[in-house]
C-alpha cells in the first residue's frame, strides 16, 4: 500500500522537493548577507531607542534583492497551502470515483479503511512537512526583517509587523496549520462531489474565503480584552516608548507577561517591543498606567 501510494505521489513529492532545494538554495546565498546588513546596521547590539537605526535599515532594503525575495517568500506560503489543498487533496479520492478505479482499489485483500488511512496519512504528513520546512527556512531568514518592523511599527514599503494579519499567516507555526486545513478541505470536497475539477474548485475558493475571514473578523475576537494597573517605571526606558503626536502625550511599554507579544491599544498605535518583559518595581510618586491586551496581543497603553 505505502508502494501504490508513492507511485501515484511521486510526481507531486519530486516537485515539492525541488522547490523546496531551490528556495534553500536562495534564502542561503542571501540569508547572511542580509544578518550583515542587520549587524551593520547596529540592530544586534541595540537595547533602547533602536527605531531610527531600524527605519534606516528597512529604507536601505527597499528597491533591494531583499526585498522582493521578502515579498515573493509571503507570496509562496500564502500558495503553497493552498496549492497542496489543490493538487494534492482533492484528487486524491475524486479521482477514483471519476475514473472508476474504487471498483478495484477498494475490493482488494486491504480494506477501505486501511487503505485511506495510509494514503491520506502519508500524503497528509507530506502536506504537513513542505509546510513546516517551508515556513522553517522562510521564518530564519526573514528574521532581520521582522526584529525589525516590530520596532518601528511595520512601514508602507514592507507592511505590517509579524503579528499583523498579514505576515502571522507567513510565519512560525500558522503554515502548518493551514497546510492541514487545506488538505482535509480538498480531500471532504473530493468526496463530496466526486469530481476532480470541480471539488479544486470549490477548495480554491473556500480556503480563499477562510484567509480572507479569519485573520480579519475571527481571530481578533477569540481572546477577550484583559485589563490591569501597574505602576510605571521612570528608572528603566527600556520598558516604555515615549511619543508625543501634537499636545499629547502616550505612553506604550511591554506587558509583564513574559514572552508575550505587544501592540498599543492607544490613539498613537506606535508598535512596543516584543522581547519578554522584566517585572516592573514601583517607583515613589510615579502614577499608574493602565495595561490592556486585544486578543491575545497585550500591551500596555495609556494617554496624558
Amino acid at each position: 500500500m505505502i508502494w501504490l501510494t508513492w507511485r501515484q505521489f511521486r510526481w507531486q513529492a519530486v516537485t515539492a522537493a525541488a522547490v523546496l532545494a531551490v528556495l534553500a538554495i536562495a534564502l542561503g546565498a542571501t540569508g547572511f548577507g542580509l544578518s550583515t546588513r542587520f549587524d551593520q546596521a547596529g540592530l544586534s547590539t541595540c537595547h533602547s531607542v533602536c527605531s531610527s537605526a531600524a527605519s534606516n535599515f528597512i529604507s536601505e532594503l527597499r528597491g533591494t534583492p531583499y526585498a522582493a525575495l521578502f515579498f515573493g517568500c509571503v507570496i509562496l506560503m500564502y500558495l503553497a497551502p493552498v496549492l497542496m489543498g489543490i493538487f494534492w487533496g482533492a484528487p486524491l479520492i475524486a479521482r477514483e470515483f471519476e475514473a472508476g478505479t474504487h471498483r478495484l482499489a477498494w475490493n482488494q485483500s486491504i480494506t477501505r479503511v486501511r487503505w485511506s488511512a495510509v494514503k491520506l496519512g502519508l500524503i497528509g504528513l507530506a502536506a504537513v512537512a513542505t509546510a513546516g520546512l517551508l515556513s522553517l527556512m522562510i521564518t530564519w531568514w526573514a528574521g532581520p526583517i521582522d526584529h525589525a518592523l516590530s520596532l518601528v511599527g511595520g512601514s508602507p514599503s514592507f507592511g505590517g509587523t509579524r503579528i499583523s494579519p498579514v505576515v502571522f499567516a507567513a510565519r512560525g507555526v500558522a503554515p502548518l496549520g493551514y497546510a492541514a486545513f487545506a488538505f482535509a478541505l480538498g480531500v471532504t470536497a473530493g468526496v463530496l462531489i466526486r469530481r476532480t475539477l470541480p471539488a479544486m474548485a470549490v477548495t480554491l475558493v473556500i480556503f480563499a474565503a477562510v484567509q480572507f475571514l479569519v485573520p480579519n473578523f475571527v481571530r481578533p475576537h477569540l481572546i477577550p480584552p484583559v485589563q490591569t494597573t501597574a505602576a510605571m517605571n521612570a528608572f528603566d526606558n527600556n520598558e516604555i516608548m515615549i511619543s508625543s503626536p501634537g499636545n499629547k502625550m502616550t505612553l506604550v511599554g511591554n506587558f509583564s507577561r513574559p514572552g508575550a507579544w505587544t501592540w498599543p491599544t492607544g490613539p498613537s498605535r506606535h508598535q512596543a517591543s516584543s522581547s519578554p518583559a522584566r517585572p516592573a518595581r514601583h517607583a515613589r510618586g510615579t502614577p499608574p498606567l493602565t495595561l490592556a491586551a486585544t486578543g491575545s496581543t497585550p500591551c500596555i497603553c495609556a494617554s496624558r
